[in-house]
């Protein structure tokens, strides 16, 4: 074991603290929780002079960075004795039966973990939930990379294009840009995979906002518009009443008024009546006339219009007491809305209801709103 490891190391021109260095690297690029700096100094030290047996997760680690088997990082007793095939053909030929035999069923039981990741993510914020949703997305994506035949892949693709979609979109609202970008991608490529049009133009749509928040707030109208182009007449009304509010806020983000108002009135004319809220063909998709009233206040809001208040506090009181995050946006957009009538009272009061419960959520995005609506109260007028 000593050996191996440090002739690996020194084959890559290494020293031990470089070794160190590219393990806390990897470690933060997959979420892992390791040790501390010093002490991965004194488990180098003492794996590659044989005091200290290499655990099973740090072997993974190793293995990643290194480019060894098991066999090369542990030596022969890594395998307890059975012979290992040429490349490990056997194990990858497991894996392969194992994701064909994957059933449809196992399917709907990834698609029924990511619908239990969002619930708990809407009540109780996105801060509690990475290490389960890292899990989450590795396990689907092991299951796409081991599928061989479109007909096991495309199920697999879709299950992965929504849980990716969710996972960005929690990494977003933590304040994880870069995290979040790489997951709508992925969910992006996976929705291309599974041949889903609606989910492809769900992920190119949520990551506009991941442009706008960098501030190219034009580019990420764009990004919209050509989501919404994409997936055309496939879009069911639901996504794209969805579609044309997205399209709305970005547009008010990015100034543009008149357009943002068409936008608002298309989304109010293309959403299907009645009270529920799901979309049966794309269960990520929420909205109904009361979250569309709600988004409007808060694009009406952006653009310090008055008729926000009345929308505003008509979502107020229907707000569904399980959306935790979307309650404290509500009342940053209160907040937004009384400051442009220069009423101050009541916009701090709505921002203090809105920094409790982002504190309850650790949502760093509706913080960082907070902390800018606070600002107006101090800047010179």
């Amino acid at each position: 074991m000593s050996a191996q490891l440090r002739q690996a190391r020194k084959e890559r021109g290494w020293s031990q603290e470089r070794l160190v260095h590219e393990m806390e690297r990897h470690a933060r690029q997959h979420l892992l929780d390791i040790a501390s700096t010093a002490s991965l100094r004194v488990y180098v030290s003492e794996w590659e002079n044989g005091r200290r047996p290499i655990g099973p997760m740090y072997a993974s680690v190793l293995r990643a960075l290194l480019g060894l088997t098991d066999r090369e990082l542990l030596g022969s007793g890594a395998t307890g004795g059975q012979p290992l095939t040429v490349d490990g053909y056997d194990e990858l030929v497991g894996r392969i039966e194992a994701a064909h035999s994957l059933s449809l069923g196992m399917v709907d039981t990834f698609m029924a973990q990511t619908e239990l990741l969002r619930t708990v993510d809407r009540q109780m914020g996105a801060a509690a939930l990475v290490d389960q949703m890292q899990a989450h997305l590795t396990a689907l994506e092991d299951s796409l990379t081991f599928a061989v035949l479109p007909a096991t892949r495309e199920p697999i693709a879709r299950a992965l294009a929504g849980a990716a979609t969710l996972a960005a979109w929690q990494a977003l609202d933590v304040g994880a840009t870069e995290r979040a970008w790489r997951h709508y991608e992925l969910g992006k490529r996976a929705a291309a995979e599974a041949k889903e049009p609606m989910y492809l133009a769900h992920a190119m749509a949520e990551q506009a906002y991941v442009l706008s928040a960098a501030g190219k707030s034009e580019l990420a109208v764009q990004l919209v518009q050509e989501a919404h182009r994409s997936v055309g007449t496939n879009a069911s009304p639901r996504l794209a009443a969805w579609l044309h509010a997205a399209e709305a806020e970005l547009l008010a983000q990015a100034g543009q008024t008149e357009a943002c108002r068409r936008s608002l009135d298309l989304a109010a004319a293309t959403l299907p009546a009645g009270g529920s809220d799901r979309d049966p063909d794309m269960l990520s998709i929420f909205l109904n006339d009361g979250h569309l009233t709600r988004w409007r206040g808060n694009v009406l809001a952006r653009l310090g219009d008055a008729a926000a208040m009345s929308d505003l506090y008509d979502a107020l009181g229907k707000m569904d007491a399980t959306f935790t995050r979307a309650t404290a946006g509500l009342h940053c957009d209160l907040a937004q809305a009384h400051l442009a009538r220069e009423e101050q009272n009541e916009a701090m009061s709505h921002l203090r209801q809105a920094r409790l419960l982002a504190n309850r959520t650790g949502s760093a995005r509706q913080r960082a709103r907070i902390d800018q609506l606070v600002g107006k109260f101090e800047a010179p007028r």
